[in-house]
């Protein structure tokens, strides 16, 4: 498995939940901060309503302000409907536009006020929208590995729908412990079984974690093939909809350590991630 291992920081995901607006400038220092640590991808804002998502009200005006002349990181926008990625897709700087697209029909209408069938619909026009103006679509399968609303839920269902995305095209697909339920044999038996029957799509793992599952989490992904993870500094953030204070994204110093440990090399620079990872307990300090 020589695949580069692919790290993606998600400071959005860290900071969208805090209820006290971060000022633009704190947020542009902090990214700047984490461009400097060769992150393969920082999904760094989102164009969504400011109504449901205050904090991230001026990503636009936060991408403005970034300087992009030293950083190898691609950027990645968070977008709910046509109309978001309308939007992104206008600014040279964002190569990504990432879709939540949820196989719990109750959390893609709390998520996105969509049913799942719309939400298919609008995923296709996200598609035209990107292939247009030249980015690409990470789309994010929510409630991956389980799910905590009463919808069905098992692995042939993961399995359906991924089949039902590999025809429509979709080309980088990240199964997303939305709530913190996956277990290690779940997170081993779809990755096993996806990775290989769809070598054309390239699989994430967008897990959320406590404290002490960690380790048993990132190790059965990894070890059933899968090299991409998204993880924030610290943990900070996560899914508000979590029943558990304690989950929260998978730390990244976690992903670090583990594929240290394994010999595998994430292209970071230790140095520039020492810096950020103070930074994030400067910003996020305040508001935990």
């Amino acid at each position: 498995m020589n695949k580069e291992i692919k790290i993606i920081e998600c400071p959005r995901d860290a900071m969208q939940g805090i209820k006290t607006f971060i000022p633009t400038k704190n947020k542009v220092s902090y990214l700047q901060a984490l461009l400097r640590v060769g992150f393969d991808t920082i999904d760094f804002g989102s164009f969504v309503s400011p109504k449901a998502i205050p904090q991230m009200q001026d990503t636009a005006e936060v991408l403005a302000k970034l300087d992009l002349s030293n950083t190898t990181s691609k950027l990645l926008a968070i977008i709910a409907n046509t109309q978001g990625a309308q939007t992104a897709a206008e600014h040279e700087a964002i190569q990504y536009l990432g879709f939540p697209f949820s196989i719990s029909e109750n959390f893609q209408m709390r998520n996105t006020h969509k049913t799942i069938a719309q939400s298919l619909i609008t995923l296709q026009e996200i598609f035209e929208i990107a292939d247009k103006k030249n980015k690409e679509v990470v789309t994010y399968l929510s409630m991956g590995f389980g799910n905590p609303y009463g919808d069905p839920w098992n692995v042939e269902i993961v399995g359906e729908w991924t089949e039902r995305l590999s025809e429509m095209g979709v080309k980088t697909l990240s199964l997303s412990d939305t709530v913190g339920s996956s277990t290690p044999e779940v997170i081993t038996y779809l990755f096993s079984n996806l990775i290989p029957k769809y070598p054309q799509i390239e699989f994430g793992a967008h897990l959320h974690t406590t404290p002490n599952s960690w380790f048993e989490k990132i190790d059965a992904a990894y070890k059933a093939g899968c090299t991409r993870f998204d993880g924030a500094i610290q943990g900070f953030g996560g899914c508000p909809m979590a029943t558990d204070k304690l989950t929260g994204n998978m730390p990244t110093e976690k992903l670090l350590s583990y594929f240290t440990s394994q010999k595998r090399t994430t292209g970071l620079n230790s140095l520039s991630f020492e810096s950020a990872y103070n930074e994030a307990s400067k910003l996020f300090g305040k508001f935990h």
